[in-house]
């Protein structure tokens, strides 16, 4: 801990960045929250804990945030392979964000400030779901294809349409989301079977190959939703077609963006 505090000092003091995103304690001792850090004595509310799952890189792209200057920011695994999944979608240019990058088991940092040594940083930890999730998912896959309709139709009509699953998602960063659209009205703002479906299921299809499994949108769902299962299903489905794997490279091909002659559908031709 006292090894972040220390990077986050140096960086700040010495004008390599003008803010560092990281976590401070929530409002009460079972959470944590982000935390602006702007001048070296900041540093001292940091903490890094277990709390800390939230998926910082979604407020890279905020224009009120990318208005603080050159950043830093705390990174876990997920969220080291979120930036380089941006910078593959051209959303950050390297050297634009200097990532501090935390050990799977926590304990270490290590300054990162190019893409090519953040490849290697998380070359050097597996991705993939977690036991629980693999047996979720599992369950889900073992249901005949009608079941499986009725399960997410299920889970589908308890949705609010809050869209707190869109704000939490760091791939969501469209400045003008299809739903917010009226002008015509793609997706229908109450919540009704049809609009959920057709909400979810746009949404599912925009992350496809894209999603890097963070959890931050079945986590930030108030219905409790399994959103992830929904998106790292498809991310499995890319990665069978087309060998595309989401955030190991700042340099990668998003595979429902591409053409290639080769590709196996081919009804493309």
């Amino acid at each position: 801990m006292e090894e972040l505090k220390n990077k986050v000092r140096e960086l700040l003091k010495a004008g390599t960045v003008q803010a560092v995103i990281g976590y401070r304690a929530g409002s009460d001792e079972k959470t944590a929250r982000v935390a602006f850090v702007r001048q070296p004595d900041e540093a001292d509310g940091l903490i890094l804990d277990p709390r800390c799952t939230d998926n910082l890189a979604v407020y890279l792209l905020k224009p009120e945030v990318k208005l603080l200057g050159k950043l830093a920011i705390v990174a876990r695994p997920t969220t080291a392979r979120t930036i380089l999944q941006l910078a593959s979608e051209n959303q950050l240019a390297d050297g634009q964000v200097i990532v501090l990058g935390v050990s799977a088991d926590g304990k270490a940092v290590v300054e990162l400030a190019s893409f090519e040594a953040l490849e290697k940083f998380v070359g050097q930890v597996p991705a993939g779901l977690t036991e629980e999730e693999k047996v979720l998912l599992a369950k889900i896959e073992g249901m005949s294809r009608e079941e499986r309709w009725a399960f997410w139709q299920s889970e589908f009509a308890r949705c609010i349409k809050c869209y707190a699953c869109r704000a939490a998602c760091p791939m969501c960063y469209c400045s003008r989301c299809i739903v917010e659209s009226n002008q015509p009205q793609w997706i229908p703002v109450s919540p009704h079977d049809e609009g959920n479906l057709e909400w979810h299921l746009v949404r599912a299809m925009h992350l496809a190959g894209r999603c890097l499994n963070c959890g931050f949108c079945a986590k930030a769902c108030p219905m409790g939703i399994p959103l992830n299962l929904l998106t790292q299903r498809l991310a499995e489905e890319a990665k069978a077609a087309f060998g595309a794997v989401a955030g190991g490279s700042a340099t990668g091909e998003y595979a429902l963006s591409m053409f290639k002659a080769d590709d196996k559908e081919g009804f493309i031709r």
